[in-house]
């Protein structure tokens, strides 16, 4: 029997699963599947159920084979479905950053940074309400911590600068990391014969990129084959790839540096990093003209720009005080 097309095996026991968050290859979780056992990476928002559970069922798992639920952060494209997801696998626990972990035991704190972002009409259409995980069942990951998996371990580390409640997960058999948001963002529209681009995310509220730099050079230094992003996909040619996100960060850091606080900023920015990414697409060699770029590009420089102006708030205070 055929898989359906949003599940995508991709070798060594890892599954691809496109959660259909926002548009078709945008959003991901994966599942790995090792000696019977199973495990999700990241999950997509709670209205992803029906795929990881379809997942499941297409690969013929039971409900009781899934041992983890490991959101690599709890930002709600990742995490939102972790609740409702764990309501179905009665042997799972969830794995998570401790500094995420109440989030998900009590995610009211989590649903209103979310809407402060959203607003309520993208909140209602995206992310539904969020279920809450029983204290009992949430682990709290450490760095360096090793967890089994079949016969496979995973190992997860701490991977600061997109989010401080952000760990990254390795695995050995196929040599690659599970980067949730910490290596950028990845879609196939702008892949020029085969070659891959890739951009920092800077989203609120958190984004720190001297943390994000360590973190990216962290993740290198492992030398891996492949990277799992979950926006969107996985990517080899792993050095390349971040040559280009640290220049494109850099990039960001001096364009949000140049730009006047004010009521004008946000705009400022959202303009700079248009700019900033049709440039680096067409050094690509992407076809697509700034319009195409702007209308793929729009939450995420809605979103960057959002970031970059709380960061920049950030280090002007501490700068004062």
């Amino acid at each position: 029997m055929a898989l359906p097309t949003w599940l995508v095996p991709l070798g060594s026991g890892v599954h691809l699963i496109d959660t259909a968050f926002q548009r078709d290859h945008f959003d991901a979780a994966y599942l790995l599947v090792d000696d019977g056992r199973a495990a999700f990476i990241d999950t997509g928002t709670g209205r992803a159920l029906p795929r990881l559970l379809g997942a499941l069922d297409a690969l013929g798992l039971a409900r009781d084979a899934v041992d983890w639920v490991i959101p690599t952060h709890v930002h709600l494209d990742h995490a939102g479905g972790v609740g409702p997801l764990m309501q179905h696998l009665p042997r799972a626990r969830v794995l998570v950053h401790p500094r995420g972990a109440r989030h998900l035991i009590d995610p009211g704190a989590l649903y209103q940074g979310a809407l402060a972002v959203y607003g309520q009409t993208e909140m209602d259409r995206s992310y539904g309400t969020l279920i809450a995980v029983p204290a009992d069942r949430v682990d709290s990951s450490h760095d360096g911590q090793t967890i089994r998996l079949g016969q496979r371990r995973l190992e997860l580390v701490d991977t600061p600068g997109h989010a401080r409640h952000h760990h990254a997960i390795w695995d050995p058999v196929s040599r690659g990391w599970f980067t949730g948001d910490t290596f950028g963002l990845s879609y196939r529209e702008f892949d020029v014969d085969g070659r891959p681009w890739i951009l920092p995310t800077s989203t609120p509220v958190q984004f720190e990129p001297e943390a994000l730099l360590d973190s990216i050079a962290r993740l290198c230094a492992r030398r891996p084959d492949w990277v799992y992003l979950t926006h969107y996909g996985r990517l080899g040619q792993v050095a390349t790839l971040a040559e280009g996100l640290r220049d494109l960060l850099g990039r960001m850091v001096a364009l949000g540096l140049s730009v006047d606080s004010g009521p004008a900023r946000h705009a400022m920015l959202c303009k700079g990093l248009r700019k900033l990414y049709t440039e680096a697409l067409a050094r690509h060699g992407c076809c697509l003209d700034a319009a195409a770029v702007a209308e793929a590009l729009a939450i995420d420089i809605e979103l960057n720009a959002q970031g970059l102006a709380i960061w920049l708030d950030r280090r002007s205070s501490t700068a004062v005080n």
